[in-house]
């Protein structure tokens, strides 16, 4: 063998070597809970350390926020104020999102809704509307089957009906592949990131400068496993199933120009057809992310939701 090709093999083989050593890196990698928000304080529960938001007047009827993957609390920034003039609004970082705690662990669905959960019951809030956007929408539904008390009604934004594998964009797969994901993690630039991101939005959608450092704050074992426990909690059954056997009035909103889900209309058929008396909206000129991309419309639609059920309540008080 030449010289030549003694030397390739060398690289090679250190190259290998230092993939693997960054994959145990990044495998093991934590970060601590910290607040990222104005109003924001971490709340330290048995399923880890969480931040969270609490505004609005006490005596409003109370609104629960749950953001998307890779999001953060500041996805709601649009819709926070339309909300909290008469309602008490709660908005929780997830784990391994935020300013909460990115342990090696605790990403399960479950433990999820469990810390929301822990939120409302320290801040002595519920029963409440819960609001879900993509990820959020699953962890609202697990919420609603796990602690029904806390749970008066779930707006769910734009989460698949039923599991299907969305196209989150070649960057998003390539990140999540064995060894070559946590390479690409220490690597990544912020306008790869914001590429990664378009998806999320209709096409043309400027995507700001702070959910690029929302997902720069997360560890690769917060990105990977959040992921991967969303897609086993919707394989094992689907989100339109679960409301259903909730019996939670549901109000299901999807975006007109979803990149991720296929048909959104169809997702809101599902929704429509599996969960009795559910509301659903189709809101055009939209991706993804309607409570960043039309947050006044998206508002009006939860405050109106909102409205039902006092009204409903009010007719049930006034009954003889």
């Amino acid at each position: 063998m030449g010289r030549g090709w003694k030397i390739a093999i060398g690289i090679v083989a250190a190259i290998v070597v230092l993939i693997g050593v960054n994959a145990l890196v990044t495998s093991a990698e934590t970060e601590p809970a910290e607040v990222t928000e104005p109003d924001g304080r971490i709340v330290r529960l048995p399923g880890g350390q969480v931040e969270a938001i609490d505004v609005g007047p006490r005596d409003g009827s109370p609104i629960v926020l749950v953001h998307c993957f890779t999001c953060a609390i500041d996805w709601w920034d649009g819709m926070i104020p339309r909300l909290a003039r008469e309602h008490r609004v709660v908005a929780v970082d997830l784990l391994g999102h935020g300013g909460s705690e990115k342990p090696t662990s605790g990403y399960e669905i479950e433990n999820q809704a469990d810390l929301v959960a822990g939120v409302m019951g320290r801040f002595g809030v519920g029963p409440a509307m819960v609001v879900g956007h993509s990820l959020g929408g699953t962890v609202a539904t697990a919420l609603a089957e796990r602690s029904p008390q806390l749970v008066e009604r779930v707006v769910i934004i734009d989460s698949e009906a039923e599991h299907e594998e969305g196209d989150l964009g070649l960057l998003a797969k390539l990140a999540f592949a064995p060894v070559i994901g946590d390479a690409l993690w220490r690597i990544k630039a912020d306008f790869t990131i914001r590429q990664g991101l378009e998806v999320a939005f209709a096409p043309g959608f400027d995507v700001p400068d702070a959910f690029v450092d929302d997902l720069k704050a997360m560890t690769y074992n917060s990105y990977d496993k959040s992921a991967s426990e969303s897609q086993a909690y919707s394989e094992e059954r689907g989100l339109a199933e679960r409301m259903r056997d909730s019996g939670q009035p549901l109000l299901a909103i999807m975006g007109a120009e979803e990149q991720i889900i296929e048909d959104p209309q169809a997702a809101l058929d599902v929704y429509a057809a599996t969960v009795p008396g559910a509301r659903t909206e189709l809101i055009e000129g939209v991706g993804h992310s309607p409570n960043v991309e039309a947050p006044a419309r998206t508002a009006a639609l939860v405050l109106g939701f909102m409205q039902d059920g006092v009204q409903k309540q009010d007719a049930v008080r006034a009954r003889p």
